[in-house]
This record gives C-alpha cells, structure tokens and sequence, in this order.
C-alpha cells in the first residue's frame, strides 16, 4: 500500500503545500537527504491553526494542530517529489509547540505528528529520531510549528 493510500484509507487529505513566508526554500535535498523547513498546521481552507496550547488551545487541539501540520509537510513533499513513497524514512523532525512557560506536555502535543507519518510510512521508516520544545511564540501565533529531515530515494 503507497502512502497516499495510507492517507485515503484513514480519511486524511493533504492541504495544499503551504506558501513561503519568508527568503528560504520549503526543501533542499543533498544528495539523499531532504531537510524541510518549518512548517505550520496549514489547512485546506488555507489558514493556519493558531493559539497557545495550554491556553487558548487544549492538549489535544494542539496534538491535531500537529497533525495537521504533519500533513502540510506531507503536501510539500508530495510536492516536491512527484509522490510520497520517495521518502524512504524520517530520520528526525523537530516540534515547537507555541505555549506557556507553565506547559510540559511538549511530546504529547508533537506525537500527533509523529503518529501521522507512522502511518504514512509505518513504525519503522515513519518514526525517526524527534526534539519537541516549548516556544513562547512563533509566527503569526500558530500552535505548532515542525520541521524534518528524510531520506529520499
């Protein structure tokens, strides 16, 4: 089964890739390697999910912030690759969660990520090596933010 199916057979739809927001390049490949640049929980209404998680949002509206951002790196994957199978593994993803001093739940909040590209890819090429960290903001005060690092056929 390719990861699109994955994708289909657990209802998910990718957003459309998430446009620039700034001077940097979504992805640049070196030699077989992909490192993805931060990306936000882009939806396919093309906004973005925002808040503090311990805050405005729940733990669980953060873990879907971070699996909707999950899905946004999967959509300029897809973009830049043709088809999501070209990823051969995560090899490590770096989760920053938008909240209070006071929040400790970083690694719950990015498992939402981590989980989705479980599935995509399964337990042992989907899951890599991952940092998850509290962020007292990021741009445009969006939940998550998540970067990665893949091995590319």
């Amino acid at each position: 089964m390719t990861p699109e199916q994955r994708l289909q057979e657990a209802g998910l739809t990718l957003p459309p890739a998430p446009p620039r927001g700034g001077v940097y390049k979504p992805v640049v490949r070196v030699g077989n390697v992909a490192y993805v640049s931060g990306h936000g929980p882009f939806r396919e209404n093309e906004t973005y999910v925002t808040g503090r998680v311990g805050d405005e949002l729940s733990l669980e509206e953060g873990r879907a912030a971070a699996r909707q951002t999950g899905l946004a790196i999967l959509a300029t994957l897809k973009a830049e690759f043709g088809e999501l199978s070209k990823v051969k593994r995560v090899v490590k993803l770096l989760g920053m969660v938008n909240c209070p001093p006071t929040f400790g739940e970083h690694p719950k909040v990015i498992n939402g990520c981590s989980e989705l590209f479980g599935l995509v890819w399964g337990e042992d090429a989907g899951i890599g090596a991952r940092s998850a960290v509290g962020m007292g903001s990021l741009p445009g005060n969006i939940a998550v933010e998540i970067e990665g690092i893949f091995e590319i056929e």
